[in-house]
């Protein structure tokens, strides 16, 4: 009975830390998506640029690109990521990739023109080398209307028909 029951402690034990350890990187993906926000509303391709691995992807609502093209279209304001308000996040992690949602409105100006649109945003990361890489940025476009208070002269982009 004694050793079933040191058993016991010790399973639970390491069911606890592993938990731990899972938790502490959900949240260190977190952190990083959230400082990923402000560095585009900043503009600061320069941490952005070691952030985005070599071969990331970025698909928005008006095309597809890579990493060059999409540090030009922050670094020339031609999509100026102004506000994300985050509502939620879910974040997976498998090996070292961790694959992180986040329900948001984004409040952005897009060829001159402030936007706002609620988008489920899908973030891939890869760990390479102890550190984390953005592999992929992905835009949809939710159905729900824009949540974010604001000024009432912000418009949505228009909703496409199916």
């Amino acid at each position: 009975m004694k050793a079933l029951t040191i058993a016991l402690f010790f399973i639970i034990m390491g069911v606890q830390t592993s938990f731990a350890q899972q938790s502490a990187a959900d949240q260190e993906i977190i952190k990083l998506s959230k400082d990923k926000w402000q560095w585009m509303a900043d503009k600061n391709v320069e941490v952005l640029d070691n952030l985005f691995h070599e071969k990331s992807m970025f698909v928005h609502m008006g095309g597809s690109w890579g990493k060059q093209q999409e540090l030009d279209v922050i670094k020339s304001g031609g999509i100026w990521y102004k506000k994300a308000e985050v509502y939620s996040v879910t974040v997976n992690i498998i090996g070292n990739t961790a694959i992180l949602l986040n329900d948001i409105d984004l409040e952005a100006v897009v060829g001159g023109n402030t936007v706002t649109n609620p988008f489920m945003v899908t973030e891939v990361y890869i760990k390479e080398n102890g550190e984390w890489k953005m592999g992929s940025l992905t835009f949809s476009r939710l159905m729900r209307p824009v949540k974010m208070n604001g000024d009432n002269n912000q418009q949505s982009a228009p909703q496409s028909k199916q």
